[in-house]
């Protein structure tokens, strides 16, 4: 493993030297200390009652859990960033499985969890070429997987379950972690995070505030037309601001790029993540319902699992990804098979 590597994967006091990684931890640390007084404030103006306050205040509490143990392992390295996002993708399958009996599956399961590892060492490798490779080899040995219980009742349902758990926690949660191949991972990551959990507090304002016709009624009852049109605007917005200083103009020429196809490009990336995450939010409520369960767990109080904190970010990461690799690329200039040998 070369100097260059190493730094990337290791080196925790290079985490602010973009200074779109500083102001943005900055930004989230002042908003974790805004927010009580912001809530204790709408509590004795009598906007919000006692059972709202309560919910908001437990909401902001588990924030407080989840926002450094999102933020740590970016902040220390990509060795720690590619670990703990297949960690998250491990405990995602795992409240999948319970909650749909997959887990009853033992060697399905075991299988796929398998891959899950994979996948996270091929992305740790920066080996692209097998990382890719993983998801038709995967489909493919979990259909073998299937066959061996011989019990062809149920084949395809067992099966079909287990490729789409592989397909949303190994590979597209894979491509979440793949960012952290490249030399600007944390400012990359930190906006892909912040804009995706941002879109879901701008659908919810703007559904509150503008919302009157629902948007699907059947599968997320709560969603409106309004909050997911004002969503797609903020988030567009709120990419566009902070991209603008995280592409600088010698970076951007750099690729070929000018000034209005980066403002362009960065309004396109913003739709794609509003949109693309509005869908993954739908994406699990339609498995809720079809399950008829209300959340897929209770880890994080006033949250629910953590596949109904990070629904949306499944269906983001390779979108955003692939979106990324094709405008800039990812990861071009830094040692590929670190591990295995280029």
């Amino acid at each position: 493993m070369n100097e260059i590597a190493k730094v990337r994967l290791f080196d925790f006091r290079t985490a602010f030297d973009h200074p779109v990684t500083l102001w943005v931890t900055v930004a989230i640390a002042a908003a974790l200390v805004v927010a009580p007084i912001i809530i204790l404030a709408l509590s004795r103006s009598g906007r919000i009652n006692g059972e709202l306050r309560k919910e908001l205040f437990r909401r902001y509490l588990s924030w407080l859990v989840m926002v450094p143990l999102m933020l740590g392992p970016v902040l220390l390295g990509a060795f720690w960033t590619i670990a703990g996002i297949g960690l998250l993708s491990l405990f995602c399958y795992r409240e999948y499985a319970r909650a749909t009996g997959l887990f009853r599956e033992k060697l399905l399961s075991l299988v796929l969890m398998l891959g899950i590892v994979a996948v996270t060492l091929a992305t740790l490798d920066h080996w692209y070429r097998l990382f890719v490779a993983l998801t038709p080899l995967m489909v493919a040995v979990i259909a073998a997987t299937g066959l061996l219980a011989d019990r062809p009742n149920g084949y395809i349902q067992r099966v079909g379950l287990a490729v789409l758990a592989f397909l949303l926690f190994g590979t597209s949660m894979g491509h979440l972690g793949y960012f952290a191949n490249d030399t600007n991972y944390r400012p990359y990551l930190i906006l892909l995070v912040l804009a995706v959990e941002a879109n879901d507090i701008f659908a919810y304002c703007c559904g509150k505030l503008f919302g009157r016709r629902k948007l699907a009624p059947n599968t997320s009852p709560k969603k409106t037309i309004a909050g997911s049109v004002g969503a797609v605007i903020l988030t567009t917005l709120l990419v566009v601001g902070i991209g603008w200083f995280l592409f600088p103009a010698v970076t951007v020429t750099a690729h070929g790029i000018n000034r209005w196809q980066q403002l362009r490009y960065l309004a396109m990336l913003g739709l794609i993540i509003s949109v693309v995450g509005q869908f993954g939010d739908l994406m699990l409520s339609a498995i809720k319902r079809d399950l008829g369960l209300k959340d897929m767990g209770k880890l994080i109080p006033g949250h629910g699992g953590l596949l109904d904190r990070f629904d949306s970010l499944i269906l983001v990461a390779p979108a955003a990804f692939h979106f990324a690799n094709y405008i800039a690329g990812v990861g071009l200039n830094q040692p590929v098979k670190i591990l295995t040998g280029a």
